[in-house]
């Protein structure tokens, strides 16, 4: 991906629904989403769906996000790469009673050690990012690196997404740069992440899979399960999920 002059974007679904699933149902559920949806097209391999992605998570020093304190309990701000490509993405992914949002723009990957300088710099393009970390006083905290297979359907309101993630390792960063390398801890070994994001209301194709497969969902975080593993908290996180929705009402 090459940079240009407008590389801000705006992402929003109304539901993003996540289920834990083992590695043999993973692979029956990725030859059935072979089947159904199409690949992404940023993705490689031999079936054209597959990427890593490497991540950087920010926090406060008193870990007020992984808390879930106030208004840290509703954003997370990440630093995204995708495999070993030129280009970072700047996020901040909100998340509400009842919609997840995101905004990302991009920057080379050479210039994110920026976010590490005191003050922010107007003609920056991750500048209304830098800004937010100083104003909330947010720090890198644990870089997370997993392999996603990924593919997609359009409805009739607009693209949906189905995720499978896998490999999930967790990396205390010395400095604001990506791990090359891909070492740290394995998180979730045995169980791989699966992840439906669509708009409006679950599309028929989804309700198939879930029942087809007996599937629950449950809430997980990525974050937080390596902020737990790298021994940075011992207190558990507040409960700010909602109740698992029931397959069966889809019957």
């Amino acid at each position: 991906m090459s940079l240009s002059n407008n590389l801000w974007e705006s992402r929003q679904y109304s539901s993003e629904i996540k289920f834990l699933i083992s590695t043999a149902q993973a692979d029956d559920v990725r030859k059935w989403a072979r089947a159904h949806l199409d690949r992404d097209l940023h993705g490689s391999g031999d079936m054209g769906d597959n990427y890593r992605i490497t991540s950087i998570y920010f926090d406060t020093d008193k870990f007020d996000v992984y808390h879930r304190k106030g208004s840290f309990g509703r954003s997370k701000y990440r630093v995204r790469r995708y495999g070993e490509g030129d280009v970072a993405f700047l996020e901040r992914k909100l998340k509400t009673k009842h919609m997840v949002c995101k905004w990302r723009s991009a920057v080379s990957v050479d210039e994110v050690n920026h976010l590490c300088e005191e003050r922010s710099d107007g003609g920056w393009p991750g500048f209304w990012f830098h800004r937010r970390l100083l104003a909330r006083k947010l720090k890198p905290i644990c870089q997370i690196s997993y392999l996603r297979t990924a593919r997609v359907y359009m409805t009739n309101y607009g693209a949906v997404r189905l995720t499978l993630d896998q490999d999930l390792k967790a990396f205390a960063p010395i400095t604001l740069g990506f791990n090359p390398t891909q070492e740290g801890i394995i998180l979730n070994e045995n169980r791989i992440i699966l992840e439906m994001k669509y708009d409006v209301e679950m599309p028929a194709l989804f309700r198939i899979l879930v029942e087809e497969f007996n599937l629950n969902n449950q809430p997980f975080s990525k974050y937080r399960l390596a902020v737990k593993t790298l021994g940075y908290v011992k207190k558990p996180a507040k409960s700010g999920h909602k109740k698992a929705f029931q397959t069966t009402v889809y019957a």
